[in-house]
């Protein structure tokens, strides 16, 4: 079975690529929407006219063989029959209040609404079982339904109280502008009709959807998300409870397609996208998920800030070889310092489990810092050994 996901994954990300090149500057937009059919989860797309929503959600479709696909753009005289389907006529003469609902929204397995916001109240309530419970009510039969995820998409938040819960209905959320980039802009003027290439089954998405239950959630993610909620809460951005438990699931996504069988702390960075509730609270929200979600990287990087700060200040006094040697032998305390602390670091996300990847690189180019300052300002050879206070430099028979 893992080769068999291992393949469906490849042409997840063959399709994903594929995308790509066709709708410029949209990779995290394209990630969503994926990461969302993955994990049955639901896409809002907000942003003006022409901004190739519906065209994405239709191509994605296209890319996925025996789903059906339905989309419609809403007005405020948008009726019933044209979402669920025309009242059936058998159904009245035998006394059943019944829908013929066969080519309409509860017949399919993605679905795209424009302008969705502008649902009205006879339509709203259909629509939230349908999205909530994959349930559609047809007169006194309760249909499940094969919806595995709807986009929606609008020009402007909802402002009605009673769309609310519609609103929350959505977990991942963008905001989709017009290209910007000028050679971005030359490519998508030079586009020309593309016909879809790889293509993945019905049958291989529930494959991916039953993985993404298997992906491990590790105790430390779960005391992220702790903090990081205190820490919008403190800024009052507040998200629901079963916000929070759902987004579990695209969590689980963006690390099973990254390739990973657990989730590691760059897979959070896709919470931005889920726990705002205004576009001006992004970017408030993006900064407090890295700072929450991987404090000791952070530190890290400030650590090699300094390092390189400290480097190149020794380094510009070299020409002077009386100030070099004074100015080499200072660079080397604060350098042997840095890195006894990245060495703490190291040791306290290991106990912790977490990812050290990065840390290790970042001792690296610390030690290559500090080899050239010794190199250079004090022609010491340094001989590294793997924990900082067995570190050791030679100079005339003597340990520095």
């Amino acid at each position: 079975m893992a080769e068999t996901v291992e393949a469906i994954l490849d042409k997840l990300r063959a399709l994903r690529e594929e995308l790509e090149e066709v709708f410029l500057e949209r990779p995290e937009v394209i990630e969503g929407i994926l990461s969302a059919i993955v994990s049955g989860k639901h896409v809002l797309l907000l942003g003006p006219p022409g901004t190739a929503k519906s065209m994405l959600a239709d191509r994605v479709c296209r890319h996925i063989e025996g789903a059906d696909y339905f989309q419609w753009l809403l007005t405020r005289f948008t009726t019933p029959e044209e979402i669920f389907g025309p009242i059936s006529l058998r159904g009245l003469e035998n006394d059943r209040y019944e829908r013929v609902y066969s080519g309409r929204l509860p017949d399919a397995h993605i679905a795209f609404l424009d302008e969705i916001f502008k649902a009205n109240s006879a339509i709203l309530n259909a629509l939230l079982s349908l999205i909530n419970e994959r349930v559609f009510f047809n007169g006194d039969e309760a249909v499940d339904v094969p919806l595995v995820s709807l986009i929606g998409a609008s020009n402007d938040l909802p402002e009605e109280e009673e769309l609310a819960a519609l609103y929350d209905r959505f977990l991942l959320r963008y905001v989709v502008d017009y290209i910007d980039g000028e050679e971005d802009f030359k490519r998508m003027l030079r586009l020309g009709d593309t016909v879809p290439g790889q293509r993945i089954t019905l049958g291989e998405l529930n494959a991916l959807q039953e993985e993404i239950g298997r992906v491990e959630v590790p105790e430390y993610i779960l005391d992220l998300l702790y903090r990081l909620r205190a820490a919008l809460r403190r800024e009052g951005i507040f998200a629901s409870d079963r916000r929070y438990r759902e987004s579990l699931d695209i969590v689980r996504a963006a690390a099973l397609l990254s390739g990973r069988r657990a989730v590691e702390d760059e897979d959070l960075f896709v919470l931005r996208h889920i726990l705002w509730q205004d576009p001006e609270q992004i970017g408030a929200v993006a900064e407090m998920i890295f700072d929450s979600i991987n404090p000791m990287e952070r530190q890290a990087e400030m650590l090699l800030e300094q390092a390189e700060d400290i480097a190149r200040v020794a380094m510009r006094e070299f020409a002077d070889e009386e100030e070099s040697s004074r100015a080499g032998l200072e660079a080397h305390s604060k350098l042997k310092k840095i890195n006894e602390s990245l060495h703490r670091l190291i040791v306290r996300s290991q106990e912790e489990s977490r990812p050290t990847a990065r840390l290790a690189e970042i001792r690296s180019r610390i030690e290559s810092e500090h080899n050239r300052v010794l190199e250079h300002c004090l022609g010491l050879e340094r001989g590294l050994e793997t924990e900082p206070g067995k570190q050791g430099m030679q100079r005339g028979g003597f340990s520095i």
